[in-house]
């Protein structure tokens, strides 16, 4: 292997693959990347196991060849840099040189780097997952007795996208893009955390999913369990509906929660016409209230939920009216905006 690449380039692509590393391994090589030298480019590959990211970047290639080296290690030499980088090998020493700066690295037999299998991808469509998947990732559960709610449920529903993700208590659902149909997947949280913005090439098979942007393919494991029917928690019978200025809710909500002591304090709301006030209450810190007005014209209705999932709903919304729908004060609540339709979350309620 003997190339030179630039500083820009080649910290771009460790940064990009980087982030499927964790930072311990009790495999050495799953702190390693592969570095793969053909033709005019260079190729970084990361894993985990789990997920594996590739990214190309423009190198001027004088000898191919392909080598694992320590992933942090070559991107701190990178971003500190003076300029373009030279890479060649050694014997058993990747050697890395950028101006007077010479760096002689350890480095593992790329044959050792692990891979996925073949896959058969039922489905492949273009669409932009990161958009789709962002309104939702809040609600993302991590109870480790149910690790299928460790990720988005990702699926077609009379011909449109959709995205949804509950950990039991609060629930959200953004519905995009018609798409072709196929299977529902899980796609875990860690991958949903790395998906690249903008429209991808997304693929879809029965245990993995693959989404190219350009150079950059991320390639995961999905999540292998049956999701909950969801749309039976989601409340339809909703006859009391409040709509108050999302931002002014928020704020209040934010203001109250300040005497909150411990995760999980619930935020009382009392609906009454004309105005919705909201209440928290801790035996260690005191009582905070606060008051928004609103537009809603039924019984007056006292509801709580989690304050720290009140406040995480709210701020999916874009500005403007939000409404907050339920049937009474037992029942789940839905809160929805006209502003934006394609949105929704279901909060359980607590008792206040």
């Amino acid at each position: 292997m003997r190339l030179t690449i630039s500083k820009t380039d080649l910290a771009r692509v460790l940064t990009n693959v980087g982030r499927v590393i964790e930072a311990r391994n009790v495999i050495p090589i799953l702190g390693n990347v592969l570095l793969d030298a053909t033709a005019n480019s260079l190729t970084v590959t990361g894993t985990d196991l789990d997920i594996v990211a590739t990214d190309r970047a423009p190198a001027e290639v004088a000898a191919s060849g392909r080598i694992c080296v320590d992933a942090k290690l070559l991107a701190d030499i990178a971003k500190k840099a003076g300029g373009d980088i030279s890479l060649s090998l050694e014997a058993d020493r990747l050697i890395v040189k950028s101006g007077r700066s010479v760096f002689k690295l350890a480095t593992l037999d790329a044959k050792d780097f692990p891979s996925f299998g073949d896959e058969t991808y039922a489905a492949s469509f273009d669409v932009d997952l990161a958009a789709l998947f962002a309104p939702v990732a809040f609600a993302i559960g991590n109870d480790a007795n149910r690790p299928f709610l460790h990720g988005v449920f990702f699926h077609v529903k009379d011909g449109s996208a959709v995205a949804v993700a509950t950990n039991g208590h609060r629930l959200a659902r953004h519905v995009g893009v018609e798409l072709p149909d196929f299977d529902g997947i899980i796609v875990p949280q860690k991958t949903v955390g790395m998906l690249p913005k903008g429209a991808a090439q997304v693929s879809v098979g029965e245990n993995l999913i693959r989404i190219a942007s350009g150079d950059f393919t991320l390639t995961s494991k999905l999540i292998d369990g049956t999701f909950p029917d969801y749309q039976r928690v989601i409340p339809t019978e909703n006859e009391l509906v409040a709509s108050a200025d999302k931002d002014d809710l928020l704020k209040a909500s934010d203001r109250v929660a300040t005497v909150s002591s411990e995760r999980g304090n619930a935020v009382k709301l009392s609906i009454v016409p004309g105005a919705i006030a909201l209440t928290v209450r801790s035996m260690e810190r005191g009582d905070a209230a606060d008051e928004v007005s609103a537009e809603y014209s039924g019984q007056p209705v006292d509801i709580g939920f989690n304050s720290i999932y009140f406040r995480d709903a709210l701020q999916v919304f874009p500005a403007g009216l939000v409404n907050l729908a339920l049937r009474d004060a037992g029942s789940p609540a839905l809160v929805t905006s006209p502003v934006y339709p394609a949105l929704d979350v279901t909060l359980m309620p607590m008792r206040v």
